[in-house]
């Protein structure tokens, strides 16, 4: 199964760039709405559950500034991905402490397990590169964001 880029999941239209949600829930529900906007999740109620209770389990802020908010479900057929800036940062529970300013949320199919991993362990690499994380903090479009990740990938 060929594996799209990270970039190619991210639909341009669902990208915010000045998040204005104060706390952890907020920002997943304000993301999420982001994500709705892609009319490829079928039950909206169910995904965003399985998103808080993904969330649950153990936070998804993975340190240096970033967190991954996601989950596997039956509210979608395919796997979409969002991405979102805070500019002030959010205080996540995050492993390191810090303040969480990037976030990549994903909702994947339950039965595409392999897909999901290869596309988590793709953020993963690329989010090693501190230049990568200042790029996407002084990206200034959505277009911008695709183009930043898309470049990342490759020189990956």
């Amino acid at each position: 199964m060929e594996i799209k880029n990270v970039a190619d999941y991210i639909k341009v239209d669902t990208i915010n760039l000045n998040l204005e949600s104060k706390n952890k829930n907020a920002v997943i529900k304000e993301l999420y709405g982001n994500l709705k906007k892609t009319n490829l999740i079928k039950d909206e109620e169910q995904g965003l559950n399985d998103i808080l209770a993904r969330e649950e389990m153990g936070s998804t802020g993975i340190g240096k500034r970033i967190a991954l908010p996601h989950a596997k479900t039956k509210a979608v057929d395919e796997l979409i991905v969002t991405f979102g800036i805070s500019r002030n940062g959010i205080a996540y529970n995050s492993v390191d402490d810090e303040n969480v300013n990037i976030f990549f949320m994903f909702l994947c199919p339950e039965n595409k397990s392999q897909e999901y991993l290869k596309v988590l362990a793709r953020i993963s690499r690329l989010i090693r590169e501190d230049r990568f994380i200042d790029n996407l903090l002084k990206a200034e479009s959505n277009e911008q964001i695709i183009e930043i990740i898309r470049t990342e990938e490759m020189n990956g």
